[in-house]
């Protein structure tokens, strides 16, 4: 979240599964990381932003049953980064109010704006 309360959204580059999908930036546990080193690698790997350990403050988690697997998200809260936001992948990014979640739809909008809100 930034100092105006907006969240961080990515949406699913062209040729990736879900393409076009508006999410929290993330992605795949690799063998043996956690969720919290899993985060801070793919912040640095899709958006070049750098993330402590410490900065990531564990809010709750998403879970979506689709055909073919279950994805559950781990939900952080991060307000401390460094590095230039760039979207190494050619996604697209936007700085969203929570107000405005609805028009970037995710799985789980409702359910996650309830716990959001009440974080901030």
């Amino acid at each position: 979240m930034n100092d105006h309360n907006q969240v961080l959204y990515a949406q699913r580059p062209k040729g990736k599964s879900m393409e076009g999908l508006w999410e929290f930036p993330g992605g795949k546990l690799e063998p043996g990381e956690t969720a919290e080193k899993a985060i801070q690698r793919e912040l640095m790997e899709e958006l070049n932003l750098h993330v402590e350990l410490t900065d990531l403050i564990p809010l709750t988690f998403a879970s979506q049953e689709y055909d073919d697997f279950i994805m559950i998200m781990p939900l952080f809260i991060c307000r401390q980064w460094s590095g230039t936001l760039h979207p190494n992948e050619g996604q697209a990014y936007a700085w969203v109010n929570l107000d405005d979640l609805k028009s970037h739809p995710p799985p789980q909008t409702p359910q996650l704006l309830k716990v959001i809100r009440r974080s901030v």
